[in-house]
């Protein structure tokens, strides 16, 4: 079985939970076996969504998840990359990986989104899913189910 890994970073933006437990349905229905890595407080926010781990079924540690990762060790990566660190951190795993990516980047401010698309744009050859976005998840959600349908097979 294919197998997917999803990053997310701090949970601050509302959008990120929901589109990480719909990319997850949508990477399942595709055939992968899908692990999400985040941060503590972003598990925590998963753990609630899916209770009875109907789409979420391998949860790791970001920074567990990153000491044991070697190439190869997934197939494809969805990185949620809203803030700095989690743009650090996907492109980290990108250049460990070297499966097809897809960087979500959204920010609510227009000036950091476009500094955040470029920094995932000049440091890999990531799709990426770009919106103006923080509460409102369907435009990333368009733009993810067109990507995932471009991407994988």
């Amino acid at each position: 079985m294919k197998k997917a890994l999803i990053l997310l970073g701090c949970p601050e933006s509302p959008s990120q939970t929901p589109l990480a437990v719909y990319a997850a349905y949508q990477l399942k229905k595709k055939g992968f076996e899908v692990t999400i890595a985040g941060t503590p407080s972003a598990m925590k926010l998963m753990e609630i969504s899916d209770p009875e781990e109907h789409y979420l079924t391998c949860k790791i540690d970001i920074d567990s998840c990153l000491v044991a990762l070697d190439e190869g060790s997934y197939d494809f990566l969805l990185g949620f990359a809203h803030k700095d660190a989690a743009v650090s951190y996907f492109v980290t795993f990108y250049h460990i990986l070297q499966v097809p990516s897809i960087a979500m980047v959204f920010e609510k401010d227009p000036q950091l989104l476009e500094e955040f698309e470029n920094q995932v744009e000049e440091s890999t050859g990531a799709k990426i899913v770009s919106a103006r976005a923080y509460h409102n998840p369907t435009p990333l959600r368009v733009k993810l189910d067109r990507a995932i349908e471009e991407m994988v097979i």
